[in-house]
């Protein structure tokens, strides 16, 4: 039997611990960058995902953009993002996204997406013609694509590793135990196979998870090892926070000296480069990533 952590509707939030405060942002270039996003009508992570470092990122002139509309088609309990099928398909999105890296003068872009499932390749053909488009508007800019699974439609994800983007990203999120309860529409397999097959390629490889979701110490060891084992070269670990009391309530608000500990395992185990803390996120600090 699946062991899982116990969900309570009736259990009052914690309170957050002081070192997940952030500052409110502000600034001259955090409104630039909002107002670029607005005018060319584009979406964020920072934005749909509610990132608590958002602050900080626009502040620097950086932000992470989402492709492929704002509503996807799987029901992450973790997920800030809209759930359902989406509305949109806009062929002229890869311009627009190039337009703005290029006006706000982006050294290391990220681009990340929603879920596609509904559509036969998986939305990987906008996904090229965005790093294509910004490769020809801002040629010295390096990119990083935090990608979907495609659902194992290994020629959605070639068509996207063609354009050889510096790093390829593809966030497991959480250890294999909670995949059900965290990621019911993905498999903890397939992610790990989707890593080697990107590393097979030659690209430099990403992944991503969150503590505070009730996986277990010996869990969060085994992560790391599949990954390493995977052909995984950075590894993000960040906090989970609950976005809305519809989702799935935080476990633990786990304290910097343990994640401090799983980034110097990592590093022991043998990837290059980890990022670990409650505040990360998978593209914060992502120029570090280009090692």
């Amino acid at each position: 039997m699946i062991e899982l952590p116990i969900v309570s509707k009736k259990r009052e939030r914690t309170p957050k611990p002081s070192w997940l405060k952030v500052k409110l942002p502000i600034g001259k270039a955090y409104k630039n960058v909002r107002k670029i996003v607005d005018e060319h009508k584009l979406h964020t992570i920072c934005q749909s995902g509610n990132c608590p470092n958002m602050g900080e990122c626009w502040g620097a002139g950086t932000a992470t953009f989402m492709i492929l509309g704002n509503v996807c088609t799987r029901s992450c309990s973790f997920c800030a993002v809209a759930t359902g099928r989406p509305p949109e398909y806009d062929e002229d999105e890869p311009r627009r996204v190039a337009d703005a890296v290029r006006l706000m003068g982006v050294k290391h872009c990220v681009i990340t997406s929603v879920n596609r499932d509904e559509l036969k390749d998986g939305g990987s053909t906008i996904w090229a013609e965005t790093v294509r488009e910004i490769r020809r508007q801002s040629p010295t800019t390096t990119l990083e694509t935090l990608i979907p699974d495609f659902k194992a439609k290994w020629d959605n994800l070639y068509r996207v590793l063609e354009t050889r983007p510096e790093v390829v990203s593809h966030n497991m999120e959480t250890v294999s135990r909670l995949y059900r309860l965290v990621r019911p529409q993905a498999k903890y397999k397939r992610s790990l196979e989707q890593i080697q097959r990107t590393k097979d390629y030659g690209l430099r490889t990403k992944s991503g998870f969150m503590l505070g979701l009730g996986e277990k110490e010996e869990e969060v060891y085994q992560l790391l090892e599949d990954l390493r084992d995977h052909g995984c070269d950075v590894v993000t670990i960040g906090q989970y926070l609950q976005p809305t009391k519809h989702h799935l309530e935080v476990a633990e608000f786990v304290h910097p000296d343990v994640f401090a500990k799983y980034k110097e395992a990592g590093l022991k185990m043998g990837l290059r480069y980890v990022e670990s803390g409650p505040l990360v996120r998978s593209s914060y600090h992502a120029e570090r990533h280009l090692l």
